[in-house]
Order: structure tokens, then C-alpha cells, then sequence
């Protein structure tokens, strides 16, 4: 015969221990010097005990025992119920704060990405996500971490959307076979990549990931969120893990994805490896490591003395930037780009329609 389920009662109170105590020994007449004599303990002890700020053990109970008759079990039932007690309020009152703390990430964007569950409570599911154990540990991690961010003058990211989207690169990091990272494969899997810019986006990121997973390098491209105007970043989980190079393609044009994966890639072939960069595109507030990188991606996709003589010429038509990729062996997009930034095109100039629009389609 089946027997239905009891709910298991749980008041809302428990009693302290060294109250209980304390009651005894006013209704034996006893003195608390007196009863730590009797039972063989420090006069310090058992006043804590009544303040409750030590607990009772088991040796302390049977002394208890054989004081004032009450058996050890009893005290040690009281002692644990008064416990546990204090921890379910101390982490209710935990749950409370982490809550509040989890309203602050994207949560119905990481719900729609798959990358939490809505099932279970948010705080939970932003820790799970972020594999920490408490608000504390995550701070620790995320917050303390040194970050050089170089962000656009007029946009600022949500620090929380930020680290979201840090989260999920590094994920999908995890998940890549990458072999033992070493500098000269990198350096050959760029020139590699340089040409690929040429081709069809998703068909060249693809190839792209496979030529740095083989140099030791993984590549990320995570779709942004919202709030989190970020355009690249850069940096190793540990000085002895594989680097980590994350894209959003955020601007939607070819020219940003590039030159945001050859900028992340100067980070990883000349700075160091406890910083994480976190970049905005071209145009932004720049810095002394910034400028490196930035130099170091324009010369990497256009050589300096090529790029003079092609400005010097003037001829910055459709046909002559066309000419001059195909001579560069890259994508259009990237000179029209190029020349925007140094103001020599305007951004809205109608050769715009030499870049590739970028979507984000999902996987």
C-alpha cells in the first residue's frame, strides 16, 4: 500500500544551544565558573558557549552529560539544529544579494544563446555559466583580472554584457582542438589568413579557426550582445595555455572583422601574456600597446611602401582599389577602410559596396 509523502517540518527558528545551557544552570543553581570547574573545562569556554560563539562538541556533551543529566545527544541535537539554522539564513540571505547581482548580466539573451538554463534561478545559472562557486569567487576572477580595454570615445560597454561575452569565447575556446602554440606557425597561419580575406566570410573565419587551432592559437568569433561594444579581443587563459583571440564582427563590415583578428593577433605575438586586451575597432582611444597593434595589423595587411605609392598615385577610384587588392592579394573592403580611417573616403562614400555586410545567422 502506497503511503503518501510527508512534508518534512522546518521551523523558521531554532534555539541556541547556550541559551539552553544557560536555563539549566539557573534552574540547578549553578554558577558558570562553577559548572566549567565541574566539568573540567575553561571558565572562557563555557562562556562562549552561552554566547554562542563556539560550538558544542561531542566531548563537551558528554561532560554535559554527566553535570546536569541532559544526554549528550540531546546537546548535540540542539547544537546541530541551531547550526544548520544559521547556515540556511546565511545563505538565504546570500541568495538574495546574488540575485540581485545576476539581474545585472543578460540573462533572456543568455537563455536565448542556450548558454544558461531558465529552469533553474538565475543567480545559480549565471554562476554555473561562469564556473564559480559564489558572487565572491567571480568577482575575484572577472573583476580583479588586468584588463587593458580600449573603447570607442563615445560608447562605453556594460562591464557585466562584457564579461558575458568574455565567458562565451572562452568557451567556445575550450571546445577547440588547438595544438601546442608556437610563434612562426602563427606567423604563417596569418599570411595564410590574409589571403583568405578574399573569400566568402563564413567560409573564410572557418578556415581561419582551423589555421590557428594548428599554430596553437584558438579563434572565437562569438556574436555580441548588446550593451557590449566590443569589436576583438585578446589573451591567455594562463602563461602556459594556448592564446585566445575573440571577434564579434560587431561593425558588419569585413574590413572591422579583419582588421580586428590581425590587431588581437599583434597582442599575441608582441605583448604579454597576463593582460587581456579588449578593443573597439579602429578609432578609439589608444594607448602605447594599442598603437603597436594597430601598426603592426596595417603593415601586416598592407606594407607600408606599397600603401605610400598606392596613396601618392591619388587614383582612389573603384577600378584602382580594385587593382590594388587584387595586387595585394586581399579584399577590397580592407583598402576602402583603410582610407576611411586615414580620412582620405569619406565613411559614407559609395564605395562602401566594396565591403562585405556581415550577418550573424547563428550556428
Amino acid at each position: 500500500m502506497a503511503t503518501a509523502a510527508i512534508d518534512e517540518y522546518r521551523p523558521d527558528y531554532a534555539v541556541p544551544p547556550g541559551l539552553v545551557l544557560e536555563e539549566r544552570l539557573e534552574a540547578h543553581g549553578v554558577s558558570q565558573a562553577e559548572f566549567a570547574r565541574r566539568c573540567g573545562r575553561s571558565a572562557k569556554l563555557i562562556s562562549e558557549i552561552i554566547a554562542g560563539k563556539a560550538p558544542i562538541e561531542p566531548k563537551t556533551a558528554l561532560q554535559f552529560e554527566r553535570v546536569l543529566g541532559v544526554d549528550a545527544k540531546i546537546w548535540l541535537g540542539i547544537e546541530k539544529d541551531y547550526r544548520l539554522h544559521q547556515l540556511r539564513a546565511a545563505e538565504a540571505d546570500e541568495a538574495k544579494a546574488a540575485s540581485a547581482w545576476a539581474k545585472s548580466f543578460p540573462i533572456s539573451e543568455l537563455v536565448k544563446r542556450g548558454s544558461i538554463d531558465e529552469a533553474i534561478p538565475a543567480w545559480r545559472a549565471v554562476l554555473s555559466f561562469f564556473g564559480v562557486a559564489s558572487v565572491e569567487a567571480w568577482q575575484a576572477r572577472y573583476q580583479a583580472v588586468n584588463v587593458t580595454y580600449r573603447h570607442s570615445p563615445s560608447f562605453e560597454s556594460d562591464p557585466f554584457a562584457l564579461a558575458a561575452w568574455l565567458r562565451c569565447a572562452e568557451l567556445a575556446a575550450e571546445e577547440q582542438p588547438c595544438l601546442e602554440y608556437n610563434k612562426s606557425e602563427f606567423m604563417s597561419a596569418l599570411s595564410q589568413i590574409r589571403r583568405l580575406t578574399r573569400r566568402p566570410v563564413r567560409d573564410a573565419v572557418d578556415e581561419s579557426r582551423r589555421l590557428c587551432n594548428g599554430a596553437g592559437v584558438a579563434l572565437a568569433p562569438v556574436e555580441p550582445f548588446p550593451k557590449a561594444r566590443v569589436s576583438g579581443a585578446a589573451w591567455w587563459p594562463s602563461p602556459r595555455r594556448r592564446p585566445v583571440i575573440a571577434l564579434s564582427a560587431r561593425h558588419k563590415t569585413d574590413d572591422h572583422l579583419w582588421f580586428s583578428l590581425f590587431h588581437e593577433a599583434a597582442h599575441v605575438l608582441l605583448h604579454g601574456k597576463k593582460e587581456v586586451f579588449i578593443d573597439d575597432g579602429p578609432g578609439s582611444d589608444e594607448g602605447d600597446l594599442e598603437d603597436q597593434a594597430n601598426e603592426w595589423a596595417a603593415d601586416f595587411l598592407i606594407p607600408g611602401d606599397d600603401w605610400r605609392r598606392f596613396v601618392d598615385a591619388g587614383a582612389l577610384d573603384r577600378t584602382s582599389i580594385r587593382q590594388f587588392a587584387d595586387e595585394q592579394e586581399i579584399a577590397a573592403g580592407i583598402v576602402v577602410g583603410r582610407l576611411q580611417h586615414l580620412g582620405l573616403l569619406p565613411w559614407r562614400s559609395y564605395l562602401n559596396d566594396l565591403k562585405m555586410r556581415l550577418e550573424w545567422t547563428g550556428e
